[in-house]
């Protein structure tokens, strides 16, 4: 099977959309702090490019 531009932008926008979910996973389980304002804000980057795969991918169709 063969993966063009809009497949390899849906694999990568799920793979970004499951790494915030963990990121702020992660900010919720640790103790506050430093740690815990990396993962937000980890999360929240992941978040942008998310956003911009999704722009990609409705403007591919």
């Amino acid at each position: 099977m063969e993966f063009d531009t809009q497949d390899y932008l849906k694999k990568a926008l799920l793979d970004t959309q499951e790494r915030v979910r963990d990121f702020m996973n992660y900010a919720e389980q640790v103790d506050g702090g430093e740690l815990q304002k990396f993962f937000r804000n980890y999360a929240e980057s992941e978040s942008r490019q998310a956003q911009k795969m999704r722009s990609y991918l409705d403007q591919q169709k």
